[in-house]
């Protein structure tokens, strides 16, 4: 038997009463943690340039076609090892011809000497004259003279030959070549560049104040060894601490700003020149500084914002202005206060006004 439409909606309006109501649910259970007074550090965070402890330009001190490149790009060198070969042929010859000369010089410093000897009691003796003796002796002077200037010759083309190996005047990083095989290479342009990076210098500029704070610190010693931070381009912290180097020794009147230089110890070679990296550094203490979680602190339009628990447990969104991180905890600045209860866990589904059922998180 076929029903009619009205029938139908009436039986399918008992089926739907016949069915349990939904549960009623309670407010949203969350987990908060009450605002943190306490004494921390004031961190202040810059962003730094590494650059080598080192940086030794290399380049050729003699004129000549390139026979070889001695080393890998990028390879770590040892002071004293070859890096380029220059072609030595013109400077072997040049120096054979100077040492033949001295050899020649030599030889006539040899015969005025043997003059001089057998002139002397001769003249005493008056079997020649004064003027012969005196000639002796002059020829004398001018072969030694001639000695020395053959000398100095054949030193510089033993060093020309010699420059003809490119060596590395440090320990270090070469880098890549700028010349190849069969260029011809002269002073006037660079081969390489050796840096030393362990240590490796890190520079970066801070303000006439945060200067003048950090300065104090500094030259009572308490900002000395191991007092700065180093975080890397990715967010990870570099673990080794770095020392204060130096200051320049003026502030930039355009900038307000004083440019310092850190050193940090890089045995592995991970830093490299030309990284930039962020420099942390206690430069103070802030007293009864207000810390919350980071887990609490989301962000809106870059505008840091937490959810505050207010009376009968209705939430509150502020937004508040946040310091430096101390490990899992981050200062507020402003936006809260003394005794404020801020929501950890359930950050993504509390509202403006939402009542919620609260628990303390762990460790509070």
């Amino acid at each position: 038997m076929k029903l009619g439409p009205s029938l139908e909606v009436l039986a399918l309006l008992l089926v739907l009463g016949c069915g349990h109501p939904p549960p009623a649910q309670g407010p949203l259970k969350v987990t908060v943690a009450e605002v943190l007074r306490q004494d921390v550090p004031e961190t202040r965070e810059w962003v730094g340039t590494l650059d080598g402890y080192v940086n030794a330009e290399i380049r050729p001190e003699v004129e000549g076609y390139l026979l070889r490149q001695a080393y890998r790009d990028g390879a770590a060198v040892r002071k004293g090892e070859l890096l380029f070969q220059i072609d030595p042929r013109q400077f072997q010859a040049a120096a054979t011809q100077a040492r033949a000369a001295r050899d020649r010089d030599q030889a006539a410093l040899d015969k005025a000497k043997l003059d001089v000897e057998r002139y002397t009691p001769l003249a005493a003796q008056k079997a020649i004259s004064q003027q012969e003796l005196d000639n002796a002796l002059s020829a004398l002077r001018q072969a030694q003279a001639g000695v020395d200037a053959a000398k100095a010759a054949l030193d510089k083309a033993q060093l020309n030959l010699d420059w003809t190996r490119v060596t590395s005047p440090i320990d270090g990083i070469a880098g890549v070549a700028r010349v190849q095989v069969g260029d011809l290479v002269n002073g006037q342009r660079a081969m390489t560049t050796v840096s030393t990076v362990d240590p490796i210098k890190v520079f970066f500029s801070i303000n006439e104040d945060e200067y003048m704070r950090w300065a104090k610190g500094w030259s009572s010693g308490q900002a000395a060894k191991g007092s700065l931070r180093l975080v890397l381009s990715d967010g990870t912290a570099y673990g080794p601490k770095g020392d204060p180097f130096m200051a320049d020794r003026n502030v930039d009147v355009k900038t307000g700003t004083i440019l310092l230089a850190a050193t940090f110890p890089n045995p592995d070679h991970l830093l490299r020149p030309g990284q930039y990296a962020k420099v942390q550094a206690d430069i103070g203490m802030a007293r009864g500084a207000l810390l919350v979680p980071q887990r609490s602190v989301w962000e809106i339009q870059g505008t840091p914002q937490v959810a505050v628990l207010g009376a009968g447990n209705k939430v509150g969104i502020h937004p508040i202005k946040t310091g430096a991180r101390r490990g899992g905890l981050v200062v507020v600045e402003s936006g809260l206060q003394p005794g404020d209860r801020v929501v950890v866990e359930g950050t993504q589904k509390v509202t403006e006004g939402l009542v919620v059922n609260p628990a303390p998180a762990a460790g509070n």
